[in-house]
């Protein structure tokens, strides 16, 4: 492992924080010691823990101060009551040191791992909060793509109504399929077919509707009806008819039609 990965492995982090184990904490004071990169990351993560725990300290009570004093004379005229039931060596004042060091340090420790869930939990809600953003506004753009299909899909209808060459066709529901209807878009000078379907049931998985043309009381293939091509895409070129019809076929359609399956119909 090199330097810059063992920086960023964590173990700066935890050794700050009191959560390394007494391996990891000997081997990083003696990486300290002799690199000195190492040693300049971690009096930077120091100092961020040190910014981070005033930035986000407390102003106590002003009366708390006063409390804390009183506690400690308290205790203290307690302990000069109590007879020692032995004599306790004082302690050196290195081992004082030592001690009152370590204390502090745990104080430390404690105060910025709880600074550390804090700042954790801060950026877990923040990136959740973004995600949600994200969704909404993909949402919002979705349906304004939609929105914008639907008036594009509205304008190619209103064209074609003002087209004096437009001929329009109601097709009715038959008596299976009393509610369903559609238009057919018939332009008498380049004989191109339009067909409106959105009024019909959506097709089931498999089966695809089939527009007809009545000649000669005969029905002629008038093409394959997709949602992509609604008002906008001819489906065939149709010279005469009669009258139009709609059937239910298998995927890709049918040489002749199903007249079971047939839906609207309209004459001309």
């Amino acid at each position: 492992m090199n330097t810059k990965e063992y920086i960023s492995s964590g173990i700066i982090e935890s050794y700050i924080l009191g959560l390394a184990s007494p391996e990891e904490a000997g081997i990083l004071e003696c990486v300290m010691k002799n690199n000195a990169e190492v040693k300049a990351a971690f009096e930077e993560a120091q100092k961020t823990l040190e910014d981070l725990a005033t930035a986000q300290a407390v102003t106590p009570p002003d009366d708390l101060r006063t409390k804390i004093w009183n506690k400690i004379q308290q205790e203290q005229n307690v302990e000069e009551r109590s007879p020692v039931a032995a004599d306790i060596p004082a302690a050196r004042p290195q081992e004082e040191i030592r001690i009152q060091g370590n204390s502090n340090w745990k104080v430390y420790a404690v105060a910025a791992s709880v600074l550390f869930l804090i700042s954790v939990a801060g950026n877990i809600f923040w990136m959740n909060d973004q995600a949600e953003t994200r969704q909404e506004i993909a949402r919002i753009s979705t349906e304004k793509k939609n929105q914008e299909l639907a008036m594009q899909k509205m304008n190619q209808k209103m064209e074609m109504i003002s087209n004096p060459d437009m001929k329009m066709v109601m097709l009715k529901g038959v008596e299976k399929h009393a509610d369903s209807k559609a238009m057919v878009f018939w332009d008498t000078k380049t004989k191109a077919v339009y067909l409106n379907a959105d009024k019909l049931p959506k097709a089931p998985e498999g089966m695809q509707y089939q527009l007809w043309a009545i000649e000669d009381g005969k029905p002629v293939n008038a093409g394959m009806y997709t949602e992509e091509k609604d008002s906008r895409i001819a489906l065939a070129n149709i010279p005469k008819a009669q009258a139009f019809a709609i059937t239910l076929e298998k995927q890709g359609g049918s040489p002749v039609p199903t007249m079971e399956n047939m839906y609207v119909m309209g004459e001309i």
